[in-house]
């Protein structure tokens, strides 16, 4: 279990230093074709720089993109005492409690670090589960809290969504940036330098979706050592195969975030999915249920 976590933790530096690879050779690709070695830096810096304001905003631009209300005890004591029993149990700040209006059985977790974390779930969720799957839930999400799933979620997020912003200007500056036979540049670098715009997007997609997968399996680990009954999570997600629909407010950017696959089921949401299979999931934690 820790040894995953530290793993994880090597990992997401890796896959950070790809981001920041991508970046980079986006960069090189526009100094190659406009004999300018000054791009590359202010690529990378203009970047790095929108991936931190996102870092920062994402949090709120999730929770105003899927409706959540922010709830005290009062409002719902069920979900809230969970959540705080769950704080109080893995020795973490209380998180601020939310609940989306939606049929869609979900919920997320998101926030730059643990003392600004948001848990938030669907009333669809709350009214299928019972207790030990509704506790199984909520642990899953706060593991996301506790293994910084989110600020790694958050910082990918930023970083993707600069990626396709670059490609997008990078290509219009290719072919819209004035005459091109003035930069005495060889044909063959506008033709490395198209491929590497083009890829990029698709190259960081899929780096996200494998930061993603893999950290869903690690906080169904985390929630199970959390509540020591790693079947009640378990039960949860089987209920997920039998309920599942897609939330009213669907959203590709955040959909990363959420428990469940938010977006409307097809062969290329499932085939793209940041999300591992629900089976999957469950049969890793039926397998090390001792483990726990």
């Amino acid at each position: 279990m820790y040894n995953a976590i530290a793993a994880n933790k090597r990992n997401t530096v890796i896959i950070m230093a790809v981001f920041v690879g991508i970046i980079g050779a986006i960069g090189w690709a526009l100094s190659a074709m406009y004999g300018n070695s000054y791009i590359t830096p202010w690529i990378v810096g203009g970047a790095l720089v929108y991936a931190l304001i996102q870092y920062f905003a994402a949090s709120k631009l999730a929770v105003m993109s899927t409706g959540a209300k922010e709830i005290q005890k009062k409002d719902n004591p069920r979900m809230y005492r969970m959540v705080e029993n769950l704080a109080i149990t893995e020795g973490m700040p209380m998180p601020k409690v939310y609940i989306i209006e939606d049929p869609a059985p979900n919920a997320f977790a998101t926030g730059r670090d643990p003392k600004h974390a948001i848990v938030a779930a669907t009333t669809g969720l709350l009214q299928i589960m019972d207790d030990k799957e509704l506790e199984g839930v909520l642990a899953h999400e706060l593991a996301h809290v506790k293994n910084y799933d989110i600020r790694v979620s958050m910082i990918a997020f930023g970083l993707v969504s600069a990626i396709g912003i670059l490609s997008d200007i990078a290509l219009r500056m290719m072919f819209f940036g004035g005459d091109n036979d003035n930069r005495n540049v060889p044909p063959q670098m506008y033709i490395i330098g198209i491929v590497i715009i083009i890829l990029a997007p698709i190259a960081a997609f899929f780096v996200q979706m494998a930061v993603s997968r893999q950290r869903e399996y690690l906080a169904d680990s985390t929630g199970a050592m959390t509540t020591r009954y790693p079947e009640g999570l378990a039960s949860a997600l089987e209920k997920l195969q039998q309920h599942s629909q897609p939330m009213r407010h669907q959203n590709t950017a955040t959909a990363h975030l959420f428990f469940n696959n938010p977006l409307k089921k097809g062969f290329f949401s499932s085939l793209f999915s940041t999300h591992p299979p629900l089976e999957q999931r469950i049969a890793r934690l039926r397998k090390n249920a001792d483990k726990f």
